[in-house]
């Protein structure tokens, strides 16, 4: 799956942005909740995609929190439209214990994804694979857009993807373009975030045909 990061959208035209990358082949919407704290940024809350739901009410939206209290704001996340929540095993609120924390965001009845930042080390999300739907391996330093691809990370994709059930995916998340997807794919990576290598395109069409080009390439 390919999924549109809206980090990456024009917000003055954000319903029109998003109406035109999924029309122009993007299967579901990323949407990166930041706090400013977790990682050096801030983005937007619920109110954002609470406002797209009925917009796009078929369309599945991955929310990745990078907050420090995701399983706090999970519940206002999900009653806003969230499909997935992703959250982190650094955030002060979990890192004691974060297969609790899995537990407690799939009992809203939500997707649960897990990850963590490139210098964690992939060990500290095994204790919650029982409970999480997908991984998520994060290619760059989580906050902001348009940072290049960490092709190191792919390590961690190589050695959690045997630990998978069938019905879990792996999701990558940084720098992912038509030259960096199809590395990710052979990593055996499901799911690809992508925000400049489609927002930013002339051609949003044409540049996801290539982007499935490349991941096909790499299979």
């Amino acid at each position: 799956m390919i999924l549109p990061s809206i980090l990456s959208a024009d917000f003055s035209r954000l319903a029109e942005d998003c109406r035109d990358v999924l029309n122009a082949g993007g299967d579901f919407l990323h949407i990166d909740v930041m706090d400013g704290h977790l990682v050096p940024n801030i983005s937007f809350a619920a109110p954002v995609f609470k406002w797209l739901r009925p917009i796009f009410p078929d369309v599945f939206l991955d929310v990745h929190l990078m907050i420090d209290e995701p399983v706090r704001y999970a519940p206002e996340m999900v009653k806003a439209g969230a499909n997935n929540i992703t959250f982190h095993v650094e955030a002060p609120e979990v890192r004691s214990d974060v297969a609790a924390a899995a537990r407690e965001i799939g009992k809203l009845g939500c997707h649960v994804g897990i990850t963590l930042k490139p210098g964690t080390k992939i060990e500290t999300v095994l204790p919650a694979l029982p409970y999480v739907d997908l991984v998520l391996i994060m290619s760059v330093e989580p906050g902001f857009g348009g940072q290049k691809f960490m092709a190191d990370q792919l390590d961690k994709a190589r050695l959690i993807k045997p630990m998978l059930k069938p019905n879990q995916r792996l999701e990558i998340d940084g720098g992912i373009d038509e030259h960096t997807i199809g590395e990710a794919r052979r990593a055996g990576i499901d799911w690809f975030v992508a925000g400049n290598a489609i927002f930013g395109a002339t051609d949003r069409t044409a540049a996801i045909r290539r982007l499935r080009e490349a991941i096909n390439a790499g299979t």
